[in-house]
């Protein structure tokens, strides 16, 4: 290990998550290529894909695959190479790794085994889309994938439909459009989204529109539909009374307990106000 490695990494073998471009070259920091360039090895989710990135940092360290099919082998190979005293370092094709990409079980895999994994931060396609949406003035919560059954992702959203935080999804291309169609049926065409395209890319396409008008943004031009997508949707406005799942948590609960019992469980389940849950409660039954 040159003097110049000895500044950048632990003298403990460790773990070190980098994150990589999400397409512009320029946006990976000095750090990350120095850590990259110092490692004994890198596991990379492509490595024909990650060895374009190596060799325009200058970066000669030897790549090996770790993805979603071998994920639990190649963790313990990680496990095997930190116990022999070598640095290790994980990407994926782009950004952050183990947000909706591979590398979250073998993280928690080194971390069982006791060696340290160390974030390199740095790109991150749901920040990168969140920081210009406008919408997190409050918070968000990071969705990611939905399921790719229609169903299935109706149910998901509908779940979150009363969620006051800006939601960020990930979208596939040839998913893209029915699941917008979805999101306008479930939180309704007034509901503001943000649509990133190919962030940081050449192609790169960030608009902000209604729900309602996003199926026909996307119909009006077919390569609207290519490349990678994040979908940011502005969080529920603040409603007057319970709501409509609250409302129909506690009548469930009044179906089978006391009315006490009852408005305190849905505000447990709901995060909705237990005075008013109580009140309505009430209400509810003298409507009996």
């Amino acid at each position: 290990m040159t003097d110049s490695s000895a500044r950048l990494l632990s003298r403990t073998p460790s773990l070190y998550v980098v994150a990589t471009p999400l397409g512009n070259l320029g946006d990976i920091s000095a750090r990350a290529q120095g850590i990259l360039a110092a490692v004994d090895v890198i596991a990379a989710e492509d490595t024909r894909h990650s060895q374009r990135l190596m060799e325009a940092c200058g970066v000669r360290t030897r790549l090996v695959a770790l993805h979603q099919h071998n994920e639990q082998r190649a963790a313990g190979q990680l496990v095997e190479w930190l116990a022999a005293g070598q640095h290790v370092a994980l990407i994926t094709d782009a950004g952050t790794p183990a947000v909706s990409d591979p590398g979250a079980k073998a993280v928690a895999r080194v971390r069982e085994a006791g060696y340290p994994v160390v974030p390199v931060p740095g790109a991150c396609a749901a920040i990168a889309a969140l920081s210009v949406s406008g919408f997190a003035e409050g918070g968000f919560r990071f969705v990611g994938f939905l399921s790719p059954k229609s169903g299935a992702r109706r149910a998901s959203l509908a779940a979150l439909v009363e969620d006051r935080d800006a939601l960020v999804f990930y979208e596939a291309p040839h998913r893209v459009l029915e699941c917008v169609t979805d999101m306008a049926a479930v939180f309704g065409p007034a509901r503001e989204i943000l649509v990133a395209r190919e962030m940081t890319k050449l192609h790169e396409e960030i608009v902000r529109m209604p729900l309602g008008e996003a199926v026909a943004w996307f119909e009006a031009d077919s390569n609207r539909v290519r490349g990678e997508f994040v979908l940011v949707v502005d969080g529920a406005p603040e409603q007057e009374g319970l709501g409509v799942e609250a409302e129909r948590v506690l009548d469930l609960l009044l179906g089978e307990l006391p009315v006490k019992t009852a408005a305190r469980i849905a505000a447990e389940i709901t995060g909705a106000p237990k005075n008013a849950l109580y009140a309505r409660a009430l209400a509810l039954k003298d409507a009996d």
